[in-house]
């Protein structure tokens, strides 16, 4: 009986989270607009590597001098590593060119297409499971 139950809540914790991360992860066309694309000069203030995206945190200045933070949703921890992204690669700091998409809500989100850093090297961000354009 002890067995059973034993057997039961941990089935019943797996559930839990699947059902968790699933709801977590959405599709591209659910929060950003392939007809609404962006490209800016930024500099990282952070880098959050979080499931189920990582999230990088810039500065940009405006022609009129003003500074806006944006976030830019990147694609999964595990697929920046394999990409060669470390932790130590964007630094607060680090200056960067960012192509990708903004938000449907007119936020200052976006998801991140292509990332360039200073020295020309280009790093894809995007999560390949997105159905990003």
């Amino acid at each position: 009986m002890v067995r059973h139950a034993i057997s039961l809540a941990a089935a019943a914790g797996a559930l839990l989270l699947v059902a968790s991360q699933a709801h977590s992860h959405h599709a591209f066309a659910a929060e950003f607009d392939a007809t609404q694309p962006v490209h800016f000069n930024a500099v990282v203030k952070r880098m959050q590597w979080t499931n189920p995206h990582a999230w990088i945190f810039v500065d940009v200045t405006l022609d009129d001098g003003t500074v806006e933070e944006w976030a830019i949703e990147a694609g999964t921890p595990v697929v920046l590593f394999r990409r060669g992204f470390t932790r130590e690669s964007l630094a607060p700091g680090t200056e960067i060119v960012i192509d990708g998409y903004r938000a449907k809500d007119g936020s200052r989100r976006a998801n991140g297409r292509d990332l360039m850093l200073a020295d020309g090297r280009t790093l894809f961000l995007r999560d390949p499971n997105a159905n990003a354009p």
